[in-house]
């Protein structure tokens, strides 16, 4: 039987915290006296949440790719093994920095890896550049989609139906990555996902359990049942997922690229789902489909530069909330105080309703992202936050000044042994999407259409009320909270790729890792175990996770607060640049899945 510290020895990371620090402030020792430390290995590191695709990207690492070969060969993999969370089906976003400046393999006179070239962001001795993959409405999306006869949002079809999938993107998306940036040819790359899906993925307790409470979902579809549900129960720990016809895909995605997914026998297997079911996806949608490389956005904190993507990811949110909490004395106020978390929820609350109010995609509504990132308009905010009174979502929102300008998701990140970094977060939404999956392609859909503003002023499933800015309408892409980011030294060396699943408290959680470690001073490890909050002005509340003590609740709510406890909040798999040599590696333990292994 193989043990958990057998995986420790590998350059990946597949379970429990461990540290690295920086912070202005702290040094080598104090780092060392910290409660938990991290994974170190010494070619590269892949930080991921299952270590069967933990270590597809170490493959790759040791066979001389780099970190955006190791990164899609985790994501791929993820796709195998964690089916409830990512796969084919969705979307998502990467971020990327490595050394030098040229595409990998001879590619650049590739039309897409030109056009990516054009969008990089020189830094250090190096560049960065970001994939959108997000998913697309389909050309017969309308406002209305999901408004029943009253003009009431149809939740069952918004999130179960058909009719709730949107163009997936995470084939391209990948795709273009690897080819325009990874070293290794794509068969290689995808090698390992191929083979999980040949051989079986051993099933954990937790996947198990998670069948059983998806089941009423699952069972509705035929294929998923089938798949899921042999013998009509769910798969136990100690069995083995096949996924035979996945598997398949896989094999004509490694041969063909992208037309092994948007064209041939894939193709026709999704959209003749589709007309089958009442989908809106055609043959067209899937031909349309690209992936947008995009520079990233930049902002420097405590003298780091610090990079996320633009919507409609939420790296633009994450970052204004950085600036909007710069100030702030994290170090001598205390981690989890409740003089800390005061002003940091009322920041989150600012930030959310700008967010929620005026961003989209930006494909069709222009977005001058830098304008949210200004000193003014940063310094405006800043003056709104009341040092010891909550301010209440509807007084914020009946103050017109302000409006001017799923949680089931993967996130990888990636260092190789030049210290290239890759950041990169993919999701089908909700836990196995809307339950369906393609007949013959063996991959579940996503129900990413309820990520835009159904109905103006009505809620989707994450609480989050959003504007006209992200309404529905043919080939727009949804506003995501999805938010890859890299964090660099002063000097413009690589330093930290991190990231993580959570639907709405993607960004809180991102937020609270890098405040952690660079504000307070915590190890990497530390600082990402530490206790979370989360607030995002609709529903008008604090969510807080176990470890904040009481005393500090209690101060809250007479700061005028209303709190409610949540369940663990996200899963920011993380890596660091070391100075020395190296990488230091964290895996979340809020979402530590247990392997099984057969004896």
């Amino acid at each position: 039987m193989r043990t958990p510290l057998a995986w420790l020895l590998l350059p990946v990371v597949v379970a429990g915290p461990g540290g690295v620090a920086l912070a202005q402030q702290t040094n080598v020792l104090q780092e060392r006296d910290q409660r938990t430390h991290p994974v170190w290995g010494p070619r590269g590191m892949v930080a991921a949440g299952e270590p069967l695709a933990a270590e597809a990207g170490a493959r790759m690492l040791r066979a001389g790719g780099n970190a955006v070969d190791a990164a899609v060969a985790t994501t791929f993999a993820l796709s195998v093994s964690l089916p409830h969370s990512t796969g084919l089906g969705g979307g998502g976003f990467l971020l990327l920095w490595l050394p030098g400046a040229s595409p990998a393999l001879g590619r650049s006179h590739l039309p897409e890896c030109r056009q990516a070239r054009g969008r990089e962001l020189p830094l250090g001795r190096g560049s960065a550049v970001g994939v959108d993959f997000r998913e697309v409405a389909p050309a017969a999306a309308r406002s209305d989609l999901f408004l029943d006869a009253r003009g009431t949002v149809d939740r069952q079809r918004a999130t179960r139906s058909l009719q709730s999938t949107a163009v997936p993107g995470t084939v391209a998306g990948l795709l273009l990555a690897q080819r325009c940036y990874g070293r290794l040819p794509l068969p290689q790359v995808l090698a390992p996902a191929i083979q999980l899906a040949r051989r079986g993925v051993p099933v954990s307790r937790n996947f198990s359990q998670s069948l059983q409470a998806g089941s009423v979902l699952l069972k509705a579809d035929p294929t998923s049942r089938q798949l899921f549900f042999p013998g009509g129960v769910p798969l136990q720990p100690g069995q083995r997922l096949l996924q035979p016809q996945l598997a398949a895909t896989l094999e004509r995605i490694a041969q063909g690229g992208n037309a092994g997914f948007y064209a041939g026998p894939t193709a026709e297997a999704l959209t003749g789902l589709m007309a089958q079911g009442g989908g809106l996806i055609t043959p067209a949608d899937l031909r349309a489909y690209r992936a947008r490389p995009v520079m990233p956005l930049q902002i420097s904190f405590r003298g780091h530069p610090v990079l996320a993507l633009p919507p409609p990811s939420g790296g633009l949110t994450l970052l204004q909330l950085l600036r909007l909490v710069e100030p702030q004395e994290l170090y001598s106020t205390g981690l989890n105080s409740a003089a800390t978390l005061h002003p940091l929820a009322e920041a989150m609350n600012l930030a959310y309703l700008q967010r929620n109010n005026l961003l989209g995609d930006p494909g069709d509504t222009p977005i001058a992202a830098e304008r949210f990132l200004e000193d003014d308009a940063i310094q405006r905010l800043r003056a709104q936050i009341n040092p010891s009174r909550h301010r209440s979502a509807v007084e914020l929102l009946a103050k017109p000044a302000l409006m001017q300008e799923g949680s089931d998701t993967t996130h990888v990140s990636v260092a190789d042994r030049q210290g290239g970094l890759v950041a990169v977060t993919s999701s089908i939404n909700f836990a196995y999407g809307n339950g369906i999956t393609v007949p013959g392609a063996g991959f579940l859909l996503n129900n990413q259409m309820d990520d835009f503003s159904a109905k103006i002023g009505s809620p989707n499933a994450f609480g989050l009320v959003q504007g006209r800015a992200n309404g529905i309408a043919p080939g727009r892409r949804p506003l995501s909270s999805m938010t890859p980011t890299l964090v660099f030294r002063p000097d413009g060396s690589p330093w930290i790729a991190t990231g993580s699943p959570g639907g709405s408290r993607i960004i809180t959680t991102v937020l609270q890792v890098l405040l952690n470690r660079i504000g307070v001073g915590l190890n990497l490890a530390a600082a990402v175990a530490a206790p979370r909050i989360h607030s995002q002005l609709l529903p008008d509340r604090i969510e807080w996770e176990e470890g904040i003590s009481a005393d500090t609740l209690q101060l809250l709510r007479e700061r005028g607060h209303a709190l409610q406890r949540a369940v663990a909040m996200g899963a920011a798999q993380s890596v660091e640049v070391i100075r020395g040599g190296g990488s230091y590696g964290v895996n979340d333990p809020r979402r530590a899945w247990e392997l099984a292994q057969p004896e």
